[in-house]
């Protein structure tokens, strides 16, 4: 009996994924709970596993395409693993056999992803003339966008030949011209890479936060030594007690969760006339990953200790790099925290994850001259960023958050108190 490979739910909001490889080939045996095809989502990667025992008889969409929730993949043959099929079925009548023909999907359509199709029909795009590029010719998302943008191209130099005068050539037309072959010279040392999900999810969410906010940002700097001070004389018991460094970032989720508690709209969002204020503390934590950016989200932050939050931020690195990440663990979040220190950045504008309405950016610390009690001192100083949504946040309670940060990571042990 045949059996269905789909799309399962992927979770809040995601609707689409990307097909990142097949683990098994058209022929192979597969058993109960045996992965069968990895899947790219917008916030992580994650594997669909057989139900069924039996043979993988067909493969339906190949490695690269976008399909959606609830597509088919592919299709597995029920019964012993690696078993021959069955006989035959006999033939259907006529009538039953028409119906099924009507039912049955045609393969035309699906050269084109459910994507692709649906931009085609909004920019009244003709999918006949549109080559495709994906696996086995289809039809993908990006060969659209190309092909509206082509035309339009093409219909404004229609529009400057027939503006040309009828003799001659004109000095527009001949730098027009030379232009193309410029272009053309150029086109042959560039290279087209087409974007992981993740990359354009990315892209798409920053540009949507940019857009569907009231983005601002606060500055601040805060003199490290005391912190420094501190992780120089419990390092070496903190990792030996533990089995893990004591970093920066647990004395910052510790110090943000003070803040919140203060100022409570940082920790909130809106939705519709509604602002949603949260009394648990979710922190996401930005991890730069070789494949882009993901927000790993610590649950109940308040409630764990400097040990936990910096085995959890590690586990997470890791994780990350190995894109091991569950959809769970990077859902979510009411407050995020990015340090863009550990790159080399001295100052930056965090940009906001939406729904959240607050971003603590952190940056590299860097020794300079300021005063001290009325005279020069060299100190470990850190620029600190918040950006917030200025609809449901003020400028003198995000400017007072931000100062209220500062207070706490200088005077580490009050975090004691916080925490």
């Amino acid at each position: 009996m045949p059996i269905n490979v789909t799309v399962p739910e992927l979770g809040e909001s995601i609707v689409e994924a990307t097909i990142v490889r097949w683990f098994k080939s058209e022929g192979d045996p597969v058993k109960i709970g045996e992965p069968l095809v990895e899947l790219e989502t917008e916030k992580a990667n994650f594997e669909v596993a057989s139900e069924k025992e039996g043979t993988l008889i067909s493969i339906l969409k190949r490695d690269g395409e976008d399909v959606e929730v609830g597509e088919v993949l592919g299709v597995i043959e029920e019964g012993k693993a690696g078993a021959a099929p069955g006989p035959k079925e006999a033939p259907k009548p006529a009538a039953e056999a028409k119906e099924e023909a009507v039912k049955r999907p045609d393969p035309a359509a699906e050269r084109v992803t459910p994507v692709a199709r649906r931009i085609a029909e909004e920019k009244q795009a003709d999918l006949g003339k549109v080559e495709g590029t994906g696996p086995s010719g289809r039809i993908t998302k990006e060969d659209v966008e190309i092909y509206i943008e082509k035309q339009a191209e093409e219909a404004a130099q229609a529009k400057v030949s027939r503006s040309e005068p009828a003799r001659g050539k004109s000095p527009a037309l001949v730098e027009a011209k030379e232009a193309t072959v410029l272009r053309i010279a150029r086109d042959a040392r560039e290279e087209r890479i087409k974007m992981s999900r993740r990359r354009r999810t990315i892209a798409r969410r920053m540009l949507e936060a940019t857009q569907s906010t009231a983005m601002l940002t606060t500055f601040n700097e805060i003199d490290m030594g005391a912190v420094m001070e501190l992780r120089r004389r419990r390092k070496e018991s903190f990792k030996e007690k533990f089995g893990v460094s004591l970093g920066l970032n647990s004395f910052f989720v510790k110090a943000a969760i003070g803040a919140l508690k203060e100022f409570p709209q940082v920790n909130a969002e809106i939705d519709g006339d509604d602002m949603i204020i949260k009394h648990y503390y979710d922190i996401g934590v930005a991890i730069g990953a070789t494949e882009g950016l993901v927000v790993p989200v610590l649950r109940n932050a308040d409630s764990m200790s400097f040990a936990a939050i910096e085995k959890g931020i590690k586990d997470f690195a890791q994780r990350a790099e190995d894109n091991t990440l569950t959809l769970e663990e990077i859902m979510g979040g009411t407050f995020t925290i990015t340090n863009g220190g550990v790159f080399g950045s001295l100052m930056s504008t965090p940009i906001l994850n939406p729904p959240q309405s607050g971003i603590l950016g952190l940056h590299k610390i860097e020794d300079r001259a300021v005063a001290v009690s009325g005279s020069v001192a060299i100190r470990p100083m850190m620029y600190v960023a918040l950006s917030y949504d200025h609809r449901i946040v003020d400028g003198r309670e995000a400017v007072q958050f931000l100062v209220r940060i500062k207070e706490l990571i200088e005077d580490p042990e009050s975090l004691l108190l916080e925490g």
